[in-house]
């Protein structure tokens, strides 16, 4: 569905390359044109995929706006959209409309707090919690402890909507519009009292998804990532649970294309994001990023709290620009004097791929995630890391301190679902019976949806791949 004539003609438009015109309201052109907002530009939607996909140029600023026409749409195919007239009036303050237009504040802002290169840095702040005793220093000159949270893009994003009233700041401008930045907050963390509101940002089927499938597939010229959008939309309903909450499904109709929307996520998943020849960057970035923040020569979590708190323009260039320029500054002035980080910053800038090793232990593979195939993974793991061991052994015994392994072993597969939750797809049939997709008998991924893709991978650089091919330790 779209705007009438005469909202799109008041409303402020965004050309998009995947939907064309995507109307957006006053407050939104504000929170677009903020500082935080337009950082988003700098930061690439699939980290150092560019570096296989020479297309992945794609940023998280065109990924969020999207999510919000999304999320529209999501909303308009299931009845649960206010009229055009209200949704742009910046007077209208009735709860439906104002939960319309807090979701699409949510989707937009979904992502807001993403660290460069996306997830493949975050992974080295994750692993970094708040040091007991370890206290914020606020922009009025009070200390406050941390909280004992992860580092996260969700944390940081929501710190963001909460702690930026200055000229500019999100929650200024959300709070001059009457937006409750608390329900924001809690739709984008997936645990606002709305049960559809959940569903379509954190869900199998949510905004989001709907959004990144279709542009990575744009972008990086794969077809991996395409599905029938407008047939999902159009078969979107609204069903009543047992409690009176209201959530969303799809008409029997469609379960079929849904299935194909599930199934070109995994694919893409294990085809592109898990693809050794396209992950060995992100891995390497995850291993520079830990270095530095050891070395005391990247922001903290506390230092991004403390910039976005006070509108330190420091926040607003964190970037993949500043990441590669600290990267490029670490190797012209050797800030860092261990070879292997100075090796790993050199592949990281100019493209130097480390070898990805090759034995049967090693193959991607799929596996179940009952109860005997989490065993079977648990067993796969021991014997993968008793092989890492065995490998560890023998550069040792080389006596070639320049050798090293790259290890990126995931504690979990890519699955198809979530499970049978309510934030699995739920199919409504012609008498209004709901069930989970994967319930259904006559279903693809009834018979799919205890299935992972376990998809190890272990880089080594070439002395090291060298010295374990003399071994005979691995493929060559």
């Amino acid at each position: 569905m779209k705007p009438t004539h005469q909202a799109l003609r008041n409303a402020r438009t965004i050309y998009d390359a995947l939907y064309g015109f995507i109307p957006i309201t006053e407050w939104e052109e504000k929170i677009i044109n903020s500082p935080l907002f337009q950082r988003l530009r700098w930061v690439k939607q699939l980290s150092f995929a560019n570096y296989i996909f020479p297309g992945a140029e794609h940023n998280r600023f065109a990924h969020s706006i999207g999510v919000m026409h999304s999320m529209e749409a999501m909303l308009q195919s299931t009845g649960l959209s206010v009229a055009d007239h209200e949704l742009f009036n910046p007077r209208a303050k009735s709860a439906p409309v104002m939960l319309h237009k807090s979701m699409r504040i949510a989707a937009l802002l979904h992502d807001i707090g993403t660290f460069p290169f996306s997830h493949a840095v975050e992974k080295a702040y994750l692993r970094r919690g708040a040091q007991k005793g370890e206290v914020r220093h606020t922009k009025d000159g009070k200390d406050k402890p941390l909280k004992d949270l992860p580092n996260s893009h969700e944390h940081l994003g929501s710190f963001i909507i909460k702690n930026t009233r200055y000229e500019g700041g999100l929650t200024r401008i959300l709070e001059d519009y009457g937006f409750d930045i608390q329900l924001i907050s809690r739709i984008i963390k997936g645990d606002c009292p709305h049960l559809f509101a959940n569903q379509m940002v954190h869900s199998d089927l949510d905004a989001d998804r709907m959004d990144y499938l279709m542009r990575d597939a744009h972008y990086t010229g794969l077809k991996y990532g395409q599905f029938d959008r407008d047939y999902i939309l159009a078969n979107l309903v609204t069903f009543e649970t047992k409690n009176g909450q209201t959530g969303f499904g799809v008409r029997e109709n469609a379960a079929l294309a849904v299935e194909d929307f599930l199934i070109a996520r995994f694919s893409w998943y294990s085809q592109v994001v898990r693809n050794p020849a396209s992950a060995k960057f992100d891995v390497i970035s995850t291993h520079l990023t830990d270095a530095f923040l050891d070395a005391k020569l990247m922001y903290t979590f506390n230092d991004l709290l403390e910039f976005v708190e006070r509108g330190d323009e420091r926040f607003f260039w964190w970037s993949d620009l500043s990441f590669i320029t600290r990267c490029q500054e670490i190797r012209l002035k050797t800030l860092i004097k261990d070879p292997r980080i100075q090796q790993l910053n050199e592949m990281l800038l100019y493209r130097k791929p480390p070898k990805t090793l090759h034995l049967p232990l090693l193959d991607h593979r799929l596996l179940k995630t009952t109860r005997n195939g989490r065993k079977e993974r648990d067993e796969l793991q021991t014997k993968i890391q008793r092989k890492l061991a065995e490998f560890e052994t023998a550069l040792k015994k080389s006596r070639k301190p320049n050798a090293w392994l790259l290890v990126d072993i995931p504690e979990h597969g890519v699955s198809f679902t979530r499970g049978k939750g309510l934030d699995a797809v739920q199919v409504v049939s012609k008498s209004g019976e709901v069930r989970a997709l994967v319930d259904r008998p006559n279903a693809i991924l009834h018979n799919l949806a205890d299935i992972e893709h376990f998809a190890p991978n272990v880089y080594a650089n070439d002395v090291a791949h060298g010295v374990l091919l003399e071994k005979g330790l691995v493929r060559s």
